[in-house]
């Protein structure tokens, strides 16, 4: 390794301390661009604001738009266009592919701060999508910046993949770009937490719209309607009595330390029920959203028979006068996504985050990601990383990371693309 090659390393990891003013205004203009989902209808803005930030980068970007039939449930739940972006910069060297889902879940109840723009506390870098992963693109952002700053010659050409409908979509965008052929090398996912982790995969999800029919009546005449909602209970407690089944069944992906050798098991649980406006009428609808975590033993046709056979004997004989279910969510379940980057990826992640190399285990979730429709179109290795912790909020109210760990996973994607970067060399 020449000397210059060497200075021009400590010179970008120089460049990235200096840089903290500029990653919080990238993320304070990324977490105030509202791309929640669903309903899904900010994709395009965001891609506008993306564009203008990698522009100086030298990418050349393109959009890619999943056609509507593809990603529609038709419930009205998914609204505007599902606009991906492609940026990409090639010199001819191997190419890896890094990922985000530019998707955010739902502000939610319960903040304390502004849930759709920045609040920077005590290094504290507070917002939806923060951790889940809009920090770790103004991470990546920030590793690119220092590399082109200091001159480092690269191992990897980057290409950058901002993709649609993770947090439970029908298609995502990944899933489209992958059986388009649209995805270049092998796969770096921020979809992850910030914790010493090889990735062993994760379950799949799946997200079951059921509607119950009654007919809607005046309250105070039982003659005329059909109340939905109770017609629906002896389904909500079929639903409960299929959950403590399903949650019996174990799965053999190593589980995370939280875990304590307890064994990742599969999930069942009703998360929105929606039906009635007032109390003087008999509600005729009710609607139940139920998800599902399923390992990768389980196969995605079992999985719905099941729920089709419980909600079936549930509601025959309930006096509802129909029913309906509907798939509007799926994720496939990844399993064992390591290859021959795995090591290059640990070491830089060992160096950024000053974690020991003999820290690093090998564990799945019961959490899921769209990276498994990835490996179903082809491409089996997915590196893994990201800025989730325990306790930080993804998904809930005040969601937060922290500037420390943005610049240790812009540290860690900084010595994984530069040439310099020796792991072996790195100590153990």
């Amino acid at each position: 390794m020449s000397a210059a090659s060497l200075r021009a390393l400590d010179n970008a990891l120089a460049a990235l301390r200096e840089d903290e003013p500029a990653i919080v205004d990238d993320l304070a203009a990324l977490l105030g661009s509202d791309t929640c989902f669903p309903p899904g209808d900010g994709y395009a803005p965001f891609c506008d604001l993306l564009r203008d930030m990698i522009r100086p980068l030298g990418f050349e970007a393109r959009t890619v738009a999943v056609p509507k039939e593809r990603w529609d449930p038709g419930d009205g739940t998914a609204v505007g266009e599902r606009v991906n972006l492609i940026a990409a910069r090639r010199t001819g060297l191997p190419v890896c592919s890094l990922y985000f889902h530019m998707d955010t879940v739902p502000a939610g109840e319960g903040w304390t701060r502004p849930p759709l723009a920045l609040t920077l506390e005590d290094r504290r870098l507070y917002g939806r999508g923060s951790a889940d992963m809009k920090g770790a693109i103004g991470a990546a952002l920030a590793a690119l910046r220092a590399l082109a700053v200091a001159e480092v010659p690269m191992m990897f050409d980057p290409a950058l993949l901002f993709c649609t409908d993770e947090e439970g979509g029908l298609y995502p965008g990944i899933r489209y770009l992958a059986e388009e052929g649209l995805i270049e090398g092998h796969i770096l996912s921020f979809n992850g937490g910030a914790a010493p982790r090889i990735w062993a995969g994760c379950f799949g999800s799946l997200d079951l719209r059921v509607e119950v029919e009654g007919r809607a009546g005046h309250s105070g005449d039982g003659l005329d309607g059909v109340n939905a909602i109770e017609a629906a209970v002896p389904l909500l407690i079929a639903l409960k009595s299929l959950k403590r089944r399903v949650e019996r069944r174990t799965s053999s992906l190593p589980p995370p330390p939280h875990l304590e050798g307890r064994k990742l098991s599969a999930r069942l649980n009703v998360t929105a029920a929606h039906g009635g406006v007032k109390g003087s009428a008999l509600p005729g609808r009710f609607s139940i959203l139920v998800n599902r975590r399923y390992a990768p033993e389980e196969s995605y046709e079992s999985v719905l028979e099941e729920f089709e056979q419980t909600i079936d004997a549930a509601l025959r004989g309930s006096g509802a006068l129909g029913w309906s279910t509907r798939v509007v969510g799926h994720l496939a379940p990844v399993s064992d996504p390591t290859g021959p980057h795995w090591p290059r990826w640990q070491a830089a992640l060992a160096q950024g985050f000053g974690w020991p190399r003999e820290s690093f285990r090998a564990w799945g979730a019961s959490s899921s990601s769209d990276m498994g429709w990835v490996q179903q179109a082809g491409i089996r290795e997915i590196l893994l990383g990201g800025l989730i912790r325990p306790g930080c909020g993804a998904h809930g109210p005040d969601e937060h990371t922290t500037l420390d760990d943005v610049l240790a996973l812009a540290g860690s994607i900084l010595l994984y693309f530069a040439e310099p970067f020796a792991p072996a060399a790195t100590p153990a």
